[in-house]
């Protein structure tokens, strides 16, 4: 029997997350080694059983047999080539978890450019595409609702953690 494509698209998803998760860990270990501190990190786990539990609901509340949108899918997939152009453009930075390095300055090439958080942007509109993709509004919106009270908690630490280099930043402007 061949896997539906949801099986298939759900499947590199999850590869492709845990790759993830490896490259941030190896990033943060590095971070933490140079003097980095992680603020925030009572949200964490949270935050990974949110994406977890993100792909669980929709593989077990999509008909394995449904058809996906393939228009929204291939929108999708654009994403994943800017969530590179994000990591890319943070290098050694990226992590998963919030870690700031006094001194270190801020990133301003890529996306940074353009918007605050691009990642962020990129996760808002993956968490309620992927779902519709295959026709279930249900997962992308309770997924989505989850997801912004999230982001609206990560994005204050985040950005309470980054307002000393940020000032640093402005004052040397």
């Amino acid at each position: 029997m061949i896997p539906s494509p949801l099986a298939w698209v759900v499947t590199l998803v999850a590869i492709q997350r845990l790759a993830e998760l490896v490259l941030a860990a190896r990033n943060t270990r590095r971070l933490i080694a140079r003097g980095g501190r992680e603020v925030g990190a009572g949200h964490y786990p949270l935050m990974v059983l949110l994406h977890g539990a993100w792909l669980v609901a929709l593989v077990f509340s999509t008909p394995a047999d449904r058809a996906p949108n393939w228009l929204l899918l291939t929108l999708y997939g654009l994403l994943q080539l800017a969530r590179v152009w994000v990591i890319a453009s943070l290098g050694e930075f990226w992590t998963t978890r919030i870690v700031t390095l006094d001194g270190a300055p801020l990133v301003r090439r890529g996306p940074y450019r353009f918007v605050r958080h691009p990642n962020y942007w990129i996760v808002v509109a993956e968490i309620a595409l992927l779902p519709l993709a295959f026709g279930n509004w249900p997962v992308a919106v309770i997924f989505s609702v989850l997801n912004g009270l999230m982001l609206r908690h990560r994005i204050g630490v985040e950005q309470a953690a980054l307002a000393p280099r940020m000032a640093k930043a402005d004052d040397a402007a």
